[in-house]
């Protein structure tokens, strides 16, 4: 990914600091056993595979860009598998290895559609046929603050919904048809719409979509 799409020095710079609130529903996960391969990727500070590992699933792994989320988890959950990214979206992992891959508020860190899909295209190799995609990301918001910053970097980031934070970073709303797209090799299972904090307290309206890797026919 560009510098642009992967943003290290920004999220190496906030890892001591930010806290993140997508949350993880549980039912999703109830088709596949606890002793399942799953992969967080993103999995910044490693919060959301402390919640799995509480409910009994096993076989964590989580993968991310920066070696300062990577160091924040390592400290604060010493015993579980974490992985900094050389190159990402590139994984250190075989093909179809996963049962099941985590894709918690990656996407909004993400803000080029050719990046999206390399890192889709990414998951999708590493998961098992009929493996799970559980994503969790933010839609376009209606309120005037954002659709004013939408038009205000239009330009600048040639995509409506790409926008700069006031701390430097920049991020990505989603409209529902470009999640359809950016999904299309995969079946989806479910949705569900959620309402979040963003990182810098916002409250914001997400989606969660739960989708399938196609079976090998």
């Amino acid at each position: 990914m560009s510098g642009l799409d992967s943003q290290v020095s920004y999220w190496d710079a906030a890892a001591a600091t930010k806290t993140f609130t997508h949350p993880l529903y549980l039912p999703w996960l109830n088709g596949i056993g606890r002793q399942a391969a799953i992969l967080d990727y993103g999995c910044g500070y490693g919060r959301i595979m402390e919640e799995l590992e509480r409910h009994g699933f096993d076989d964590l792994t989580g993968a991310d860009a920066s070696p300062g989320m990577i160091e924040r988890a390592r400290h604060l959950h010493p015993t579980m598998r974490f992985a900094a990214l050389d190159a990402p979206p590139v994984l250190p992992y075989p093909d179809a290895g996963f049962d099941a891959v985590l894709l918690f508020a990656v996407l909004t860190c993400v803000p080029g559609d050719e990046a999206q899909h390399r890192l889709i295209a990414e998951l999708n190799r590493v998961l098992k046929p009929g493996g799970i995609l559980y994503i969790s990301d933010l839609l376009l918001q209606g309120d005037e603050r954002n659709r004013s910053r939408y038009s205000r970097y239009a330009d600048r980031y040639g995509s409506y919904g790409v926008f700069e934070t006031g701390d430097g970073a920049v991020c990505r709303h989603h409209s529902r048809e470009w999640l359809s797209t950016l999904l299309a090799g995969f079946e989806t299972v479910d949705t569900r719409n959620i309402t979040v904090a963003t990182m810098n307290g916002h409250e914001s309206t997400g989606i969660q979509i739960l989708a399938r890797k196609p079976t090998l026919r």
